[in-house]
């Protein structure tokens, strides 16, 4: 049974979706062909009776030759929506109150610059990877909490491509590189795929080697956060496994952010942590 409940925003995506294709005078038939999709799937965008995928509003608005500017909105409408959506599919009881509003301000971040010594961040985490981890945490909720964050990181991980992408700034520890989270195997595909992601522009990992001894911040984990906004000022964000926390005083935020941009000074260059990576793939 489809126990979808469209959003207020779903049913409006929908309506501008209906009112476009009339614009051009098409049957559902028509625009199904112009499409390339069945004139089913067309009714259920515009119906509102599933979840709109954003490439699919983008592929309409080209196909339908509406505007650049009312295209874009409604593109961005239907991310958001579906960004939303993801968050909202967390059960509150899995996610504390911070960790939640975290998520939020993710979506609308610009900018992360992250320190991780023991875990990777959920953004950059594989589903085996993340489900080991929680099974190591957490073993009698194991599977629901797995099944949940699928979803979750999912939503977030597509912030990282698509037209205007996150950017990313992480340094990591070779601790953690080291720590075999769900197996040989399973620690093998994410370096992988951190290695993958390394080669996008728009992030960018370096790697704090044993060698380096004592280095700034050591032995604490955070996130800055930035946005696109003048208003909306730089958050830091740490976490354990009992509370995350928020820090937002100028004083607070000047001296994370001169922490990380002496971190960035002791770690390997990008191009020596990717080497790194690979090395410690061939030794698991």
């Amino acid at each position: 049974m489809n126990d979808f409940q469209a959003t207020m925003l779903e049913r409006a995506i929908g309506r501008t979706l209906r009112k476009w294709r009339r614009s051009r005078d098409l049957s559902l038939v028509e625009a199904g062909s112009l499409l390339r999709c069945s004139n089913a799937k067309i009714s259920m965008m515009e119906n509102a009776v599933r979840p709109v995928n954003p490439t699919d509003v983008m592929a309409a608005g080209f196909a339908y030759q509406v505007g650049g500017p009312e295209r874009d909105k409604l593109y961005g409408d239907a991310v958001w929506a579906k960004q939303h959506r993801a968050l909202a599919a967390v059960e509150e009881s899995l996610l504390f109150d911070a960790a939640r509003d975290y998520v939020e301000l993710e979506f609308e971040a610009s900018l992360l610059r992250i320190l991780g010594a023991s875990l990777l961040p959920g953004l950059l985490q594989i589903p085996d990877y993340t489900k080991a981890a929680i099974i190591a945490d957490d073993p009698l909720r194991a599977e629901v909490v797995a099944e949940q964050q699928t979803v979750l990181r999912s939503a977030r991980q597509g912030r990282l491509g698509g037209r205007d992408p996150l950017r990313v700034e992480a340094v990591f520890t070779e601790g953690l590189l080291n720590y075999v989270v769900g197996g040989p195997a399973v620690m093998r595909a994410q370096l992988l795929y951190l290695m993958e992601l390394s080669e996008r522009p728009n992030v960018e990992i370096q790697v704090v080697p044993f060698r380096a001894g004592a280095y700034p911040a050591m032995g604490s984990t955070f996130t800055v956060l930035s946005f696109p906004h003048e208003q909306h000022v730089d958050v830091v964000y740490v976490e354990n496994f009992m509370q995350g926390q928020y820090m937002e005083h100028p004083r607070d935020r000047e001296l994370c952010n001169l922490k990380f941009a002496a971190l960035r000074r002791v770690a390997l260059s990008p191009g020596e942590s990717v080497e790194l990576i690979a090395e410690t793939v061939e030794r698991l």
